[in-house]
């Protein structure tokens, strides 16, 4: 990590927030939909296999709570309001929120559109104290945008984050309880906050992780803190044992970091039913594809490794990745990529034959520059490569070649100019507004397509 992208958490007393917007989504759905305030709502699909992205307070009175099956909550909450996701809105509100934040201080670390880590070390001299700044920010939210956040304050960006959720309103019994709003733990308080906590409510502590740690005789924070590291090392793994133990004893040297870099961009889809035709497949994978490609463009991103998800109606998932020799930000190479994948997938393990239940594309290996050396192979334009001359690894990754033509076809200016035009109608229009309705591929001399229908970077 480089100097200029961390900052130092400082010592006079805690200097690290995290701020973490009240049920973000269903708060600003709610903004636009006045006669909903008070009601249960819940952001989300809707579909038999929809998921809550986000429920507000009177929905979490009925054991409502975000990443259930939507099915799930509409058993406990019969009355609650469904809402599509807009996620075009949520990245607006989200831009304003973060501004609000940069005033304060420019070490800010957002984590998601409705959370960021802050450090004001080096405001508070000029602003306040850190519990003062705290209020600041919470007060000019609410006055910009009219919707509510919590904030917790400590040393570490561990206890900084659970202190924000002991910040937030409550629901107890069948009522909703506000909570303080700030909440502050100062290193002599620590392990007495700490301790007492639930070891779920730990930062990295999953359903899988916490059942072992429960077969350990660990049900708190402060079990944890206590138990040999050893012993939690054979349980967890080097790694992870030593990270959480320290984590239990407030011990977190984790910066607040500036401009964190982008690992990868992605973007899946859970279907209503399971998709068991290519053509509905190649379709789908064209749709993903796109929407990643687009979004690396809006980042002036280029991708060296693309990975597609498979889940299947039995729920098994696998990945395959293919590393790239040149990077790309072109929708036609990541689809057509995506798609040779999936074919190899489904000639090796037949898996059309279950039924798939979730597709998603993935770009890594992230950089801001790319570049192509032309050969002569690339000026004459070799056809596309079928799935089967695609070479398969033992590690589950694809090799492609020395050359990128050889995987992706021919490499032109006019791919180029289609992926602008698209860009800049998206930028004016919405990413609604135009989309691909096949990508054509070469393979073996003749013109496939991809599926009927526009597939943008929303249609999911």
């Amino acid at each position: 990590m480089t100097k200029d992208r961390q900052t130092h958490l400082g010592h006079n007393g805690p200097s690290v927030l995290h701020v973490d917007m009240d049920a973000f989504f269903a708060s600003v759905e709610i903004l636009r939909r006045p006669e909903l305030q008070g009601q249960p709502v819940l952001v989300g699909g809707a579909g038999p296999r929809g998921v809550v992205a986000a429920a507000s307070y009177p929905a979490r009175v009925f054991g409502v709570r975000s990443a259930m099956p939507m099915s799930t909550a509409l058993r406990l909450c019969p009355t609650a309001v469904v809402l599509p996701g807009d996620h075009d809105l949520y990245r607006s509100v989200s831009a304003r929120i973060m501004a609000i934040f940069n005033d304060i201080t420019p070490a800010v670390e957002p984590l998601s559109l409705d959370e960021a880590f802050l450090d004001v070390s080096s405001a508070r001299s000029l602003l306040g104290n850190a519990e003062e700044l705290a209020k600041q920010i919470r007060s000019r939210v609410f006055d910009q945008e009219r919707l509510r956040c919590s904030v917790g304050i400590a040393r570490t960006k561990h206890v900084a984050k659970l202190a924000s959720d002991a910040a937030k309103p409550r629901v107890v019994g069948r009522k909703v309880e506000p909570g303080p709003g700030v909440m502050v733990v100062t290193a002599e308080g620590e392990a007495g906050f700490l301790r007492p906590l639930p070891i779920r409510a730990m930062w990295g502590v999953g359903p899988k992780t916490a059942d072992k740690l429960v077969r350990l005789g660990v049900v708190t924070v402060g079990d944890l803190a206590d138990l040999d590291v050893d012993s939690l090392v054979a349980c967890l793994g080097e790694a992870s044992g030593r990270h959480l133990h320290a984590l239990a004893n407030g011990i977190d040297n984790r910066p607040v970091e500036v401009d964190r870099p982008t690992k990868s961009i992605s973007q899946e889809s859970t279907f209503p039913t399971d998709l068991t035709s290519m053509t509905d497949i190649n379709s789908r994978l064209v749709s993903l594809a796109d929407g990643v490609a687009s979004r690396l463009r809006q980042s002036e991103l280029f991708s060296r490794t693309i990975s597609i998800k498979v889940r299947l109606g039995s729920f098994e998932t696998m990945t395959r990745s293919v590393t790239l020799p040149a990077a790309t930000s072109m929708s036609r190479e990541i689809a057509n990529l995506s798609r040779d994948m999936f074919a190899q997938l489904e000639s090796e393990r037949g898996v059309l034959v279950d039924g798939v239940r979730l597709l998603g594309v993935s770009a890594g290996g992230l950089t801001r520059s790319a570049s192509r050396q032309l050969t002569l192979n690339l000026c004459d334009g070799p056809p596309h490569r079928p799935a089967s001359q695609i070479g398969g690894r033992a590690d589950g990754r694809t090799s492609v070649g020395p050359n990128p033509a050889e995987a992706f076809g021919p490499l032109d200016d006019a791919e180029d100019g289609v992926d602008d035009a698209v860009d800049t109608i998206r930028s004016k229009f919405g990413d609604l507004a135009i989309g691909r309705g096949g990508l054509t591929v070469r393979t073996d001399n003749n013109v496939e397509s991809s599926g009927e229908g526009q597939a943008g970077p929303k249609d999911l």
